[in-house]
């Protein structure tokens, strides 16, 4: 064939990844690329005995659906639309599945079914990034049909695969993603064809980098490709799978067990040493995140559960409290955070980004007549004073005859096993939720309070997600800790640290404050300012919930 029947062949592959890989190598006549045989339901397709593994077959093929679903072409010659929105797969798994072989079909597919397209590579070094992903993408360039359309360079600051006649505006580039390459991955807009990003060994890229590739999806047909093994549970790559942004993103984690290139006794001796459960065989083996970091202070299991459990029984000497947490910058969030006993998921929390701080006190006021109308009784008031911002809000409740006591983070623990007061308030969560207390519900879950929660279907899965219970996880699972250098004492990091990597904990300290200080039963409780006395207990707590 010529370049023009090329071009011309290579358009009609536009919506079918698989077709193209199939299409672009002698599969029936190159014996060293016949180490897998294709699954029979493409075996009648292509007419072939050899292909791609089962998992990489029916990645190209849901990526061929998105791209038809979007139809960026059709809309953009026949009604004039210049973007789409962003086609996103996101992949977690073992080792040895021969993810950089897929990432080289990806980036040869889109360069020669998309004339004009911008891509970027990344991964955590230099080395890793060009002995084994750059490489690959050159191995399967040199088989292809498109060996002589592009031209590939490597070598060190020099990886890039370009047209010859457009250098600058049809390319794909190989860096690292160390923070001080991210200006590297900024401006790079295809608004007439794709501009895509393919970060390998996912979990080491910076949250930097994430956010800057974020720019770059807002015109054309943009797309991301990621992958990695689930070596940490916090940073982008694990929001992107598992918490507040999976709803975004095509998840896939893959067993290595499961796919026919890797060595199945290796991985069942790995299995036999560590356990099926282990975090070892976890981030390994099955293509999972591990239960718990090394520096990570909220199990992710014990966190799952707590999301998992039944609805609590009614008890109606359980105390009512409330967790107010102050934002003290500009993007964070005042949160009211009501408990019941250990009910931390009936009534969602009030999140708030007005700063006055009467407002917020009569938000807290409002809050406690809703619960009085259902016949429940607040116990306490616990408000964030850190840095003295809660303070007026504490005096305004005060003034209007509400009983509340104001919480200092940054004040000495009186437990010896804490620094600092805000480390025992996270200490005495995590506690609560190992006795029993229960968090939002991840999925299937919907509020019967009427005052409900934030809701989103996440087509993914077929389930009604709680958005709240994503924010919630994130932030739990998110916070880090260590012990001082003095005492051994836990000291969870700083919430400017973990705010710049994971976003701040607004939800989770709100939370925490309800357990700063001991509150007694209602029963036991002998009246005061804003209490009441209940001498009777006929009544039912959640009367009235579903009205």
């Amino acid at each position: 064939m010529n370049q023009s029947e090329i071009y011309e062949t290579f358009a009609e592959f536009y919506d079918d990844p698989l077709g193209f890989v199939m299409f672009m190598y002698p599969w029936d006549n190159d014996p060293a690329i016949q180490r897998v045989k294709l699954p029979d339901k493409y075996k009648e397709r292509f007419d072939s005995e050899w292909g791609p593994d089962t998992w990489a077959c029916e990645y190209l093929e849901e990526l061929g659906e998105y791209i038809r679903e979007r139809d960026f072409v059709g809309k953009s010659q026949e009604q004039g639309e210049t973007s789409v929105d962003p086609i996103q797969f996101s992949t977690v798994s073992g080792h040895g599945i021969g993810k950089s072989t897929l990432v080289a079909w990806i980036v040869i597919f889109l360069m020669c079914t998309r004339p004009l397209c911008k891509g970027t590579i990344t991964a955590t070094t230099e080395t890793q990034l060009r002995t084994r992903t750059w490489a690959e993408v050159g191995k399967w360039l040199r088989r292809s049909f498109a060996k002589d359309m592009f031209e590939y360079t490597t070598g060190r600051g020099s990886m890039s695969l370009y047209h010859p006649e457009y250098k600058t505006e049809w390319f794909v580039q190989a860096i690292t993603c160390r923070e001080e390459n991210s200006e590297a991955f900024a401006g790079q807009h295809a608004a007439n064809s794709t501009s895509f990003y393919i970060f390998d060994e996912a979990s080491g890229v910076p949250d930097k980098i994430w956010e800057v590739r974020d720019g770059g999806l807002t015109d054309g047909e943009p797309m991301t490709f990621d992958f990695g093994n689930g070596t940490r549970n916090t940073g982008r790559f694990y929001e992107n799978m598992e918490g507040r942004f999976k709803h975004r993103f095509v998840r896939r984690n893959i067993d290595s067990r499961t796919v026919a290139i890797t060595n199945k006794s290796f991985f069942a001796r790995m299995v036999e040493d560590h356990g099926e459960e282990s975090d070892y065989v976890k981030v390994r083996c099955r293509g999972m995140f591990p239960s718990i970091g090394s520096m990570q202070f909220m199990p992710t299991d014990l966190i799952r559960q707590a999301m998992a459990a039944p609805d609590l029984a009614k008890d109606a000497s359980a105390p009512l409290v409330f967790g107010v947490d102050i934002a003290r910058y500009g993007d964070d969030e005042t949160v009211i955070y009501p408990r019941l006993g250990r009910d931390l998921r009936t009534w969602e929390p009030d999140r708030i980004r007005n700063p006055n701080t009467i407002f917020i006190a009569q938000r807290v006021i409002d809050y406690i007549a809703k619960f009085r109308k259902l016949g429940i009784e607040y116990s306490q008031i616990f408000v964030d004073s850190t840095g003295g911002y809660g303070g007026g809000v504490a005096d305004n409740l005060r003034a209007a005859g509400y009983s509340c006591v104001e919480i200092n983070f940054g004040n000495t623990s009186p437990d010896p096993r804490y620094r600092y007061m805000g480390d025992l308030m996270w200490g005495r969560l995590r506690d609560a939720l190992l006795n029993g207390a229960i968090l939002p519900r991840m999925g299937g879950y919907i509020a019967e309070t009427g005052i409900v929660s934030n809701e989103d279907l996440d087509a993914d899965v077929g389930l009604i997600t709680n958005r709240l219970a994503q924010d919630m996880f994130s932030q739990l699972t998110g916070r880090q800790f260590t012990y001082t250098l003095q005492g051994n004492k836990i000291h969870l990091e700083p919430k400017k640290d973990m705010k710049d990597r994971v976003g701040s904990p607004d939800l989770v300290d709100a939370a925490a404050l309800t357990y700063a200080m001991n509150v007694a039963p209602r029963a036991l409780m002998k009246g005061g300012t804003g209490h009441k006395l209940f001498a009777k207990h006929e009544y039912d707590p959640y009367e009235g919930v579903q009205e």
